[in-house]
């Protein structure tokens, strides 16, 4: 398999092959990516396509010795930032078409059995992420969906790691305080929920003791 930098440099001397090659190995990150940022999928679609477009239009600008990826992932995150400032109004709230590729936010009082309970939990992440501050969704987007390091975030932000690892402080810190009504209100649910009857109520049970 060919690297990234021969596909590059026999892309900018007009291998559309070359590319192709590229896009064939970075497209279906660009989309999650992209899906991330904006919540819609056909919109995710789009602008993921578009980025690689004005990518190769950009090879020009591609520098020797650059990553290929961080390079491509500053033009995407310009792509769909560039896409929501035009829709500043408009927000996209499906949260059934992302891939089940969600994470959990650790809630401190929560024991074993609401942690097992995620499918829901998932939903209120990706909904309360939207709300969150860009550069803090960037960082949990990057990280969480993402799965990079904190060296390959650092790469494709252009940040030292110091930065990435006080970001995603933040961010986790910001998301877990949104999320701290949800997990009260699971267990005030808890609290108050009918509990099973005393050991030994049942009907069966009481029926064999009476024998007795």
């Amino acid at each position: 398999m060919k690297g990234d930098a021969e596909l590059v440099t026999k892309a900018r001397r007009g291998d559309t092959r070359s590319f192709g090659a590229l896009v064939e190995r970075y497209k279906e990150r660009a989309y999650m990516i992209a899906l991330g940022f904006v919540r819609s999928p056909e919109d995710a679609m789009d602008l993921s396509q578009e980025a690689f477009v004005r990518a190769f239009r950009k090879l020009g600008t591609f520098k020797e010795g650059q990553e290929f990826y961080p390079w491509f992932y500053a033009i995407l995150r310009n792509t769909c930032f560039n896409h929501l400032r035009r829709r500043k109004t408009r927000r996209e709230t499906s949260l059934d078409a992302a891939r089940e590729r969600g994470f959990d936010v650790p809630d401190p009082g929560a024991d074993p059995a609401e942690a097992a309970e995620r499918g829901e939990t998932r939903a209120l992440v990706r909904l309360e992420m939207d709300r969150l501050d860009p550069v803090h969704k960037e960082i949990l987007l990057l990280r969480h969906f993402e799965d990079l390091t904190y060296r390959e975030i650092a790469e494709v932000l252009g940040c030292p790691i110091g930065t990435v690892m006080s970001r995603l402080y933040a961010a986790r810190r910001a998301l877990r305080a949104r999320m701290a009504p949800y997990f009260e209100a699971a267990r005030a649910a808890a609290r108050t929920a009918p509990g099973p009857r005393s050991a030994g109520a049942s009907d069966d049970d009481r029926g064999e003791v009476a024998r007795r």
